[in-house]
This record gives C-alpha cells, sequence and structure tokens, in this order.
C-alpha cells in the first residue's frame, strides 16, 4: 500500500453528526479521495492524559461526551472495532522515541473522533485507535509524538488530529447570531496555513508569542495539539493542502489541511 497522508480536521459541534453541513460534507470528500486506510490513529482534542494513551479494545464504544443537546444526537452510536494490534505498535514506536506511553483498555472514542468518523466512514467498518493529548506538555511534545508514529503510514493506517483551528467558545456564544468571522479568527487562521506552509516549526511551536491574536484563539491548548502532531506525522517538509476553509459562527475556524 503507497504511503498515506496526515490530516488535520476541525470537528466543530456534535450537531454535525446529525445533519449535513459544509464540514461534514468536506469530511466524506476527504474520505472518498484518500486510499482507503486499514486503520485510523485518531488524536482527539477530548482525551486529555498526562502521558500519551491509546485505546486498546477490540471493540469501542461510543462517548457522548457532551450536555444539553438533542436528544436524537445521544442515540447515535459509531461502533466501529478497535485495533490493539496497532495500539500496541504506536505504543512500541513512542517508547523507542523516548516518550512514555499507555493503553488504556475501556476506553471508547469521543466526540471529537467519531463525529468527523461518521462522515468519513459511515459504515464504522474501519479500526480505530484513539490517541491522548497532553496539552500541558506543549508544541515540541506534540510535534515529536507525531514524528514518532510517522512510519504507521506506510502500514496502511491513516493519522487524524482532530481539534480546532481557532477555539474560544466564550466569543463563539457571544456571537451566535453573527455570521462574519471575528477578525482575530481569519488572521489566526491564515498565519497558521502560511505557517505550515513554509514548514516553519519553530513558529508552530512558539505560535503562542508569534500568532496573532493566539491566546483568544485558543485560551486553551487542547484544541490545537492535535494539528502538530497530524503535520509531524508526515515527515520533513510535507506538501500542505488546505483542503477545506469554514466558519462556525464568528469565533471557530472549520479548517481542514492535509499533509502528503
Amino acid at each position: 500500500m503507497a504511503r498515506l497522508p496526515t490530516l488535520f480536521v476541525s470537528h466543530g459541534s456534535p450537531l454535525h453528526a446529525l445533519a449535513g453541513s459544509d464540514a461534514s460534507r468536506a469530511w466524506a470528500a476527504i474520505a472518498r479521495d484518500l486510499p482507503r486506510p486499514r486503520a485510523v490513529l485518531m488524536v482527539s482534542a477530548h482525551w486529555e492524559t498526562s502521558l500519551p494513551m491509546l485505546t486498546g479494545a477490540r471493540q469501542l464504544q461510543t462517548l457522548h461526551d457532551f450536555g444539553g443537546f438533542p436528544d436524537a444526537l445521544y442515540a447515535l452510536r459509531y461502533d466501529a472495532p478497535g485495533d490493539p494490534e496497532l495500539a500496541q505498535a504506536a505504543s512500541a514506536l513512542l517508547k523507542a522515541a523516548g516518550q512514555t506511553a499507555g493503553i488504556d483498555g475501556c476506553r471508547g472514542i469521543d466526540h471529537g473522533a467519531w463525529v468527523p468518523l461518521r462522515w468519513m466512514y459511515p459504515e464504522a467498518d474501519v479500526p480505530i485507535v484513539q490517541l491522548s493529548v497532553q496539552p500541558q506538555r506543549g508544541i515540541a511534545h506534540h510535534c515529536h509524538v507525531g514524528a514518532a508514529l510517522s512510519g504507521l503510514r506506510d502500514d496502511g493506517v491513516l493519522i487524524v488530529g482532530s481539534g480546532h483551528v481557532t477555539h474560544n467558545l466564550r466569543d463563539w456564544m457571544a456571537t451566535m447570531r453573527q455570521s462574519q468571522p471575528l477578525a482575530y479568527v481569519d488572521a489566526f487562521a491564515d498565519w497558521i496555513a502560511e505557517r505550515l506552509d513554509a514548514h516553519d516549526v519553530e513558529a508552530i511551536v512558539d505560535y503562542r508569542d508569534r500568532a496573532p491574536a493566539a491566546a483568544r484563539a485558543h485560551p486553551t491548548e487542547e484544541h490545537f495539539v492535535p494539528l502538530p502532531v497530524a503535520w509531524a506525522a508526515a515527515g520533513n517538509a510535507p506538501r500542505v493542502e488546505r483542503v477545506h476553509r469554514g466558519r462556525e459562527g464568528a469565533a471557530l475556524a472549520m479548517d481542514a489541511y492535509l499533509f502528503h
């Protein structure tokens, strides 16, 4: 099998799981255009741990890790198979790179994983392993994690980061009736696109000090760190393809990237 690219998606509200949206149609189109992977390694913003952890169950539970949404959303299931062997292989690669890692045999997949996967592989027939994030450990750590896992691409594994290019929920709630993006959202998203395209690792690692309105774009970093994992997993100086550019309300950038 040819080496797969890596992918980053901005997963948006859980409501994207219920009806078609620009983002969900983009996710479906991405999957149609890619070779079918033998498995997906999904890095979601919604699983935070002190060290990298991987799901090790052979059958994954659907986690409804949110509240206050319509009943129909809680009725959805994405009962994909797990891949314990892939979890073991990924853990071994991380350990070989000097990174302690573990496997959780009980945890299911959260909405950061199953909402986009529901559109990418609607039959839930591609095995999934989810990898946690450690936002307190910074961007360089997540680049290191991604680079350690890069070889999985040669074994038919699609590495996907699921987070957000911007993620300020306070701004999102304050501007829910506003369709025009807040000025900083486009400024930050375009800066990220330019730095990724320039393969500027130093700038991405130091984005908090260099990017426009970085602290407002990401008051906390858990939704940003899946991006450097996916980017670094594509190897040195990958070709960057911004495959979707969208906005949810005024404050959430929904951009998606392929890294070849």
